[in-house]
């Protein structure tokens, strides 16, 4: 298994580190597991939590965004861009699902700490739902190694 979590994120070009890792899978029973952030989104998490319209406004088809933990900027992908980087000739998509569905929408004054045991119960109930995927903040998709078919 390959993990890309939170990586394509900060690569100059997340196609061509998606290629490479795919050329390293062997057999079609290894696995590359992805997690982005995703560009949609981040219009909710400006609109809920910081009640900012004119964020949500140029989220909408921002490439970009700040990051608060590290003060860089992060790249932002689609469901379809990504669906289209983890599947070439020689990988194929085999699952999606969304993550983190409402933590990152909480607004700053509810304790994390404190909720946490409801919240992450939450979590699970909502990722198992095909329809919340849609508002996860995260994207997690598993790809493999195309079979070679003759």
């Amino acid at each position: 298994m390959i993990l890309c979590h939170n990586l394509l994120e900060y690569v100059d070009d997340p196609t061509l580190v998606l290629r490479g890792a795919v050329r390293t899978l062997r057999g079609n029973s290894a696995i590359l597991s992805i997690v982005v952030r995703r560009q949609t989104v981040e219009v909710f998490k400006a609109t809920i939590q910081a009640g900012d319209l004119t964020a949500a406004e140029t989220n909408l088809s921002a490439e970009w965004e700040f990051e608060s933990l590290d003060g860089g900027q992060v790249r932002l992908f689609t469901s379809v861009g990504l669906r289209a980087m983890s599947t070439s000739e020689s990988s194929e998509s085999i699952a999606e699902r969304g993550v983190r569905v409402v933590a990152d929408y909480l607004p700053p004054n509810i304790s994390r700490t404190a909720q946490y045991e409801r919240m992450s119960e939450l979590e699970r109930l909502l990722v198992a739902q095909l329809e919340c995927a849609a508002i996860a903040r995260y994207t997690h998709c598993l790809a493999r190694r195309r079979e070679n078919r003759r």
